[in-house]
């Protein structure tokens, strides 16, 4: 009698200790998910006056849905010691992590490249799209990707902040992948005053206007320059992307612990439910 109840006692321990760890855990993300959710669906409906927005609507809906969804049901096998929402979470949990690692083995491979070369003289530095992965050339080469990441920039005015600047500012000033590749024409372009154009020139120097809405929107070096912008996020999101995988398999192993301690307590009041000890006296 006394081994039964030493037994049911340490149970209840290791469940008060690793259960508890991941209730509350998964408590946190649930709350965190209702922003995001909030914060996508008011993207959704600011998709028309925010073009850069619009395109993270369907990942951070996503995001929150599933977040809420796994979460809710390691915070019921947490706390509630219900083995079959532990189970849930714990294959929801590690296709989490092998789709983050996936994900994040993929983004290394395709932004490999890339850096641009300096300018000599100016403090800036230009971009050739032949240095990105070819993948990537594909996306920026389909229009309807085109399409919408040009719309981004745009939309963004970036170019706006240069407009007025002389030819003595981008000798002193550094500019973004973006403006240098999207706002002005390659600086190994020469114009003469009759409008024409050495035969040697880039492609790129012909599709150069000093139009606001043209600029140099059309130029490889623009498509060139947004994925650059596109790398250099990317290697700190692989940062984050680390500690994230570091965490969800810390989580993960706390709620395979979790899920053994609640299938032994299942299994011990199975055994030994609570109305035997009056039966034994």
């Amino acid at each position: 009698m006394y081994s039964r109840q030493a037994a049911a006692g340490g149970v209840g321990r290791r469940l008060s200790k690793s259960n508890t760890f991941v209730g509350f855990l998964n408590l946190i993300t649930l709350v965190a998910s209702v922003p995001i959710i909030g914060a996508g669906l008011w993207l959704q409906a600011h998709a028309a006056a925010s073009p850069c927005g619009s395109a993270l609507q369907a990942p951070l809906l996503a995001i929150g849905f599933v977040a809420l969804l796994v979460s809710l049901a390691g915070f019921l096998g947490g706390c509630y010691h219900i083995a079959s929402a532990l189970w849930f979470y714990l294959a929801a949990m590690l296709l989490l992590v092998l789709a983050l690692l996936g994900i994040t083995v993929f983004g290394l491979a395709v932004t490999a490249g890339g850096g641009g070369s300096q300018v000599p003289g100016r403090p800036y530095r230009e971009f050739r799209l032949a240095d990105y992965s070819p993948w990537l050339q594909s996306r920026v080469r389909a229009e309807r990707y085109w399409r919408s990441a040009l719309a981004c920039v745009i939309g963004a005015g970036v170019c706006d902040r240069v407009a007025a600047w002389t030819p003595l500012d981008y000798l002193s000033h550094d500019l973004t992948p973006i403006q240098s590749g999207c706002c002005k024409p390659p600086t190994s372009c020469t114009y003469g005053y009759g409008g024409d154009v050495g035969v040697s020139q880039e492609a790129d120097c012909y599709r150069w206007s000093n139009a606001p809405g043209v600029l140099c929107y059309g130029c490889d070096s623009c498509k060139a320059g947004v994925l650059e912008q596109l790398r250099r996020h990317w290697h700190n999101v692989t940062i984050l992307n680390v500690v994230l995988l570091l965490l969800l398999i810390a989580v993960y192993s706390c709620a395979c612990c979790a899920f053994r301690n609640a299938a032994a307590a299942s299994k011990t009041i199975l055994l030994h439910p609570r109305w035997s000890r009056w039966w034994h006296g």
